[in-house]
């Protein structure tokens, strides 16, 4: 069965991109530029970068929220690649690092939105959370879409 879902997976993303793991670095590269967003709009809303966003408070709250969504969103076919297809690998050093911050991600940004909800915690609290998913998805996007794009291709 799950070689059927991978085949189906493989069939779907290469209809529009030339290899499924072209597929996973340009959503991981949409998600890595979402994030910039993210960090870009959560100073703008911390009272930083008043300058340079030039966005009310409600509007950067706005594009914060639906950055974040559509970042999100970009993960899913990655994670899916890489849990269902690729898995958990140690080949080298790169790929071990990059299976250990790829399995934290995902618990690093339940952990972010659970302190979002709660006003228990002091207010560093939050944006260090948020900048531990930001500097998570950094790292992964350094250790697989910039890898592939400096020695594999850089295209579709």
């Amino acid at each position: 069965m799950l070689l059927d879902v991978a085949k189906s997976y493989a069939d779907l993303m290469t209809t529009v991109f030339s290899t499924p793991i072209a597929a996973k670095v340009w959503f991981a590269s949409a998600a890595a530029l979402l994030a910039l967003v993210q960090v870009s709009t959560a100073a703008r809303m911390w009272g930083r970068l008043k300058a340079v966003i030039p966005l009310s408070t409600p509007a950067a709250q706005r594009v914060h929220r639906w950055s974040g969504r559509l970042a999100l969103l970009c993960t899913v076919p990655v994670v899916f690649h890489c849990v269902f297809i690729l898995g958990f690998q140690t080949t080298s050093l790169r790929v071990a690092i990059h299976s250990i911050v790829g399995s934290t991600l995902y618990g690093a940004f339940a952990a972010k939105i659970l302190i979002l909800r709660s006003h228990r915690y002091p207010a560093w609290v939050l944006p260090t959370a948020g900048g531990l998913v930001a500097g998570l998805l950094a790292t992964l996007w350094l250790t697989s879409s910039f890898w592939y794009f400096t020695n594999v291709q850089f295209g579709f």
